[in-house]
């Protein structure tokens, strides 16, 4: 077959397929044109939504964590915590009133620090998990202090759950909950599940300040 004839007829599968395209194209125009529509109503809403609704709303948040992020920074928890009933909202009110924003989602941790502070656990892991972390540190530090409110509760199972994951995110956070991990072991009897911890902290993290003294830890269990 020559050439010409391949391209000829190449040609004409080009031309078939263009018109079966304006043919369905002219048979469902309509609905094509509602579909095109929706598509750009919705873009149209997701935008609107964001800088009309979110962004200020993310505006207020910040101004409203500010001012209470000075209470926190200086212990009044609980003032932090509920507000001061006059100008400074609490960090529980704004992760309620804002909790669609950056500034709300950390309200949720914040929350949790005070009510952990002022030695109400079970509430502090309720927004300890509702919080949505980003920042490896700060998220390992709120796993952690969750791990903590479960053992300050007596729930040791669930302290190691927790303290488990903050380990997991492998990062100069991980041997202070291997060592509050090894202790808490420690306090239920099983030793040989505190050496294990003692010992990642002597190998894994010879360097940190948990690895100082973890030969006087190791000395205990191995017994």
């Amino acid at each position: 077959m020559s050439k010409k004839v391949v391209e000829s007829a190449e040609l004409e599968n080009v031309g078939r397929a263009l018109s079966s395209s304006e043919a369905f194209i002219e048979k469902y125009q309509k609905q094509i044109l509602i579909g095109v529509g929706i598509v750009v109503l919705v873009v149209l809403a997701v935008m609107a939504f964001n800088n009309f609704y979110l962004k200020p709303r993310e505006v207020a948040a910040e101004n409203a964590m500010y001012k209470t992020q000075e209470y926190f920074a200086v212990d009044s928890f609980k003032v932090a915590l509920d507000g001061d009933g006059k100008d400074v909202m609490g960090f529980k009110e704004i992760a309620s009133e804002y909790g669609m924003t950056a500034s709300g989602n950390l309200a949720n941790a914040y929350t949790g620090i005070c009510y952990y502070k002022l030695g109400k656990y079970q509430d502090a892991v309720k927004y300890l998990t509702q919080y949505d972390a980003e920042d490896d540190f700060f998220k390992t530090t709120i796993i952690g202090l969750t791990g903590d409110c479960y053992a300050e509760m007596g729930e040791t199972g669930k302290a190691q759950d927790y303290y488990s994951k903050a380990v997991a995110e492998k990062n100069d956070l991980s041997p202070i909950y291997l060592k509050k991990a090894g202790i808490l072991y420690e306090t239920k009897g099983q030793t040989a599940e505190a050496e294990k911890m003692y010992l990642q902290i002597k190998n894994d993290y010879p360097k940190s300040m948990e690895a100082g003294d973890i030969d006087k830890y190791l000395a205990r269990v191995q017994k």
